[in-house]
């Protein structure tokens, strides 16, 4: 079984053991911890990135859109 949990630092507490404990028995289980990163937080906090996304933004709202047929383009 694979889960994922996204919590706050400051929530870890006794509770919260016991649950993960209650969820997988006895089994042999592997506890990897990584800071979680907001996407857009992280996409913000490149400048190539903001203005890229800005120039996209801008075509958007003239109209200048891009139409992709996701199943072609899969195939190639």
């Amino acid at each position: 079984m694979y889960t994922t949990f996204h919590i706050k630092a400051v929530e870890l507490n006794e509770s919260f053991l016991k649950k993960l404990k209650l969820l997988f028995k006895n089994k042999n289980i592997s506890i990897t911890v990584e800071e979680d990163i907001d996407e857009t937080e992280y996409l913000l906090s490149n400048p190539a990135n903001v203005k890229m996304l800005r120039e996209s933004i801008l075509q958007a709202e003239k109209g200048k859109l891009t139409k992709v047929n996701i199943g072609k383009a899969s195939k190639k």
